[in-house]
């Protein structure tokens, strides 16, 4: 990391930033052509993996099958500051390999997870909508992280 002013050293303050996020950006590639989707995700911090679900087929899928590792960035925009031409960010990339998960226990976990992470009231959610066929026909992928890193910029930096 070429800034090192910037660089997140704590595990905690990392894993924080991927859990406030809402949506991770992931960038992927088969056949010499690039690829980028925004998703919405869970962490799951015992296993260290994002899960993620998505249509059954598509782009994404096809892209996933030829080559299955990503890089991806969860980014948390603090905004602009005017007049200082800087903009306050926290981020946390990532690379690692996606697998796309069969089985009925670690999907309906993967749900859970995701559930949680973006719901209000998950329990009600979950208890709802989380149906043997639900859990059954929806796509799950599992990103092992392989590496992941944080930057922060806190406040504006006028050099000249």
């Amino acid at each position: 990391m070429r800034r090192k002013d910037k660089e997140i050293k704590d595990q905690g303050a990392i894993l924080d930033i991927i859990n406030k996020t809402k949506y991770i950006t992931v960038a992927m590639c088969a056949d010499n052509e690039p690829y980028l989707v925004t998703l919405n995700h869970g962490y799951d911090k015992v296993n260290k993996c994002l899960y993620f679900h998505c249509a059954k087929e598509g782009k994404k899928i096809g892209v996933l099958q030829k080559n299955n590792k990503v890089w991806g960035q969860a980014l948390i925009d603090k905004g602009y500051v005017a007049g200082t031409c800087d903009h306050l960010y926290a981020s946390v990339h990532f690379s690692g390999r996606v697998t796309f998960i069969e089985d009925f226990d670690e999907k309906r976990t993967a749900l859970v997870t995701m559930i949680e992470a973006l719901e209000k009231e998950p329990e009600e959610v979950i208890r709802k909508q989380l149906t043997r066929e639900s859990v059954q026909n929806v796509r799950i992928g599992r990103i092992d992280i392989e590496k992941m890193f944080g930057k922060i910029s806190e406040k504006a930096v006028i050099s000249l």
